[in-house]
């Protein structure tokens, strides 16, 4: 029987990796839905190729494009998710959740009760929203797993064992595309210099969280919530070839080190595939790589956004929700020539000490529009504030 199998952004590089998987197999899966946001063009040749009959697409005027193209098409088209009931009449065997950003987070929870087994690829559903993810999961008995490289790393290692048993965690990080850039050369760093990551080919967003370190940040979050390991046992180390994902230190000594090559092929077949024997073309062993591991501490001076690990509260609350969506309209700042590198992490801090946002250290999320409502504010009063310092007169 066929694999069924749902793809929650599909023209994004998570879900496009993931199709290039299952074409290499493509008679053992059945594609039951894909979804993307704009990208009606991508998302209508993966669906003639992987002869899909259902498509999901959010952005209004992209759907109307695709929904007149479809028409004389057996292809069912829709602009939301509340049809998840008549398209997924029984559970699907694997979801992949990579829709980019809270505009994911809706859509992951929601699909939870369709799936026997959902991969998450959305770092803002598991750092806003792991409680009611939690929560979802264990009530509809469905499998999860991490597709982040870091955090699959720790799930794979970790697997068989109690987490009581782990006396440390590492997460790498490469140091980013200004790993080499001298402090201060910082504050007059170029666009096109914070989006050169020397390891991963990544979105322009995420390269700037790479770059200011609150990538790393996020999956120490990640990493907190998932595994339910309190932040004090959790390290960031640089590692800059990247080919280390994670150590794990356990109470007996020993110490387990999770490697691969700098691709997300590696993660997402083994999401897929993990209790399959299935076998994965890859790179021989590095051994230039192993004899150059190279692991230092981070220096705080030129990842002053690593202090933010400080400021988070123990237990899972509204407050991540404030960094993210701050961040997110501080990296657009940037993005669109309106602050400087450095002013990212400067105004992130002054954001987020405010007493109106500081107060949701101690308030717990407990429903999707909690999250959702709080982020448009944030975003809202991030603008404002910026907008006002640089006495920008814009409409928002």
């Amino acid at each position: 029987m066929n694999s069924r199998i749902v793809i929650l952004g599909s023209t994004g590089s998570i879900g496009r990796t993931l199709l290039d998987i299952l074409k290499k197999n493509k008679k053992k899966f059945e594609v039951k839905l894909l979804t993307a946001n704009k990208n009606h063009n991508l998302l209508l040749k993966q669906a003639k190729k992987f002869n899909v009959k259902n498509l999901i697409i959010t952005n209004k005027k992209s759907y109307e494009i695709l929904k007149k193209k479809t028409k004389r098409s057996n292809i069912n088209v829709f602009n939301n998710f509340r049809s998840l009931d008549k398209i997924l009449k029984k559970k699907v065997d694997y979801v992949m959740s990579s829709i980019v950003g809270i505009a994911g987070l809706d859509p992951t929870i929601n699909i939870i009760k369709f799936t026997k087994k959902i991969a998450i690829a959305n770092k803002e559903s598991i750092i806003c929203g792991w409680n009611l993810i939690h929560k979802e999961l264990k009530k509809n008995r469905t499998q999860f797993v991490p597709v982040d490289s870091e955090h699959f790393s720790l799930w794979y290692g970790l697997r068989n064992l109690k987490v009581s048993s782990v006396e440390k965690i590492f997460l790498t990080a490469s140091g980013g595309p200004l790993y080499k850039t001298p402090i201060n050369k910082l504050k007059s760093i170029k666009i096109s210099e914070a989006l050169k990551h020397p390891n991963w080919k990544m979105g322009k967003k995420i390269s700037i969280d790479s770059a200011t370190m609150i990538n790393k940040i996020y999956e120490v979050i990640e990493a907190k919530n998932i595994f339910d390991i309190p932040y004090e046992k959790i390290d960031i180390l640089i590692h800059p070839k990247s080919y280390v994902h994670a150590l794990l230190k356990f109470n007996n000594g020993l110490i387990k080190v999770i490697a691969h090559d700098t691709t997300m092929q590696i993660p997402i077949f083994n999401t897929l595939y993990f209790d399959k024997d299935h076998k994965l073309q890859s790179n021989q062993i590095n051994i230039n790589i192993l004899n150059n591991l190279n692991f230092k501490k981070t220096n705080l001076s030129k990842y002053p956004m690593v202090k933010l690990l400080n400021l988070l509260p123990k237990k899972h609350s509204l407050f991540e929700t404030v960094i993210v969506s701050a961040n997110d309209i501080l990296v657009e700042l940037f993005l669109s020539q309106k602050i400087r590198f450095t002013d990212i992490q400067k105004k992130l801090f002054q954001i987020i000490k405010m007493k109106e946002f500081v107060k949701y250290k101690k308030i717990y999320p407990l429903k999707i529009k909690d999250i959702i409502d709080l982020n448009d504010y944030v975003r809202l009063k991030t603008i404002k504030k910026v907008y006002k310092t640089l006495n920008i007169h814009e409409t928002y």
